[in-house]
């Protein structure tokens, strides 16, 4: 009897530990309206046979207007940009000078950006992802959103929270690469130029709509 009370008592504790990250994530969605922050990605490939893991880190910059506008700016180590202008999703790949854009509404959805910069409230984010809180970690309180879609590439996201603070994003894709990616210097709520969320092909870019 007496394990059965312990195993109680530690189970109350630890779920009323974990719900802070879920309601960290309502309190972001519904009070960041927009923002901007220095970011660091770290890509890890599954490890092949008989070789390590191989990590990539990227840094650059993200900015949002929720409900449907973001920009993430990679600098290091290739220029790549992504906008989300409200009707268009850009991608564009400086190296290739190739430009991919696709209706934003079809494919936004069940994505990291829906999390943290495109979604208005949680009721949006509970009809594409199954959220529930995660034990805390690193500091930081965390939320696992699984996507009710299962046909895409996406298999699980970790969004982390120091307070109230969006920290950390983790994204692990159905052929086991893992990408986190840190926030630093994150400003809310900050007046952004309505050119961030604008994206104009360069001449002489191939553009490939799909």
């Amino acid at each position: 009897m007496k394990h059965v009370l312990c195993a109680f008592l530690l189970t109350t504790a630890a779920a009323a530990s974990h719900a802070g990250g879920l309601e960290a994530l309502e309190a972001f969605v519904k009070t960041a309206r927009s923002g901007k922050a220095e970011f660091t990605q770290v890509v890890t490939a599954p490890a092949r046979q008989g070789e390590a893991a191989r990590a990539k880190t990227s840094t650059g910059t993200f900015e949002f207007s929720r409900p449907s506008r973001f920009r993430f700016e990679y600098r290091k180590p290739f220029p790549q940009t992504i906008v989300a202008d409200g009707q268009t999703l850009w991608l564009y790949d400086a190296d290739l000078n190739q430009v991919t854009a696709r209706k934003q509404d079809q494919v936004l959805g069940s994505t990291p950006a829906a999390l943290i910069a495109a979604a208005p409230d949680l009721g949006a984010l509970r009809r594409d992802f199954n959220l529930e809180a995660a034990p805390d970690r690193d500091g930081l309180q965390w939320v696992a959103a699984t996507p009710k879609n299962r046909e895409g590439q996406l298999n699980q996201v970790r969004v982390g929270f120091r307070g109230d603070q969006l920290a950390s994003l983790e994204i692990l894709d159905s052929f086991g690469q893992r990408s986190v990616m840190t926030f630093d210097k994150l400003q809310l709520n900050t007046d952004l130029p309505p050119a961030s969320f604008q994206f104009k092909p360069p001449q002489g870019a191939d553009v490939v709509r799909q």
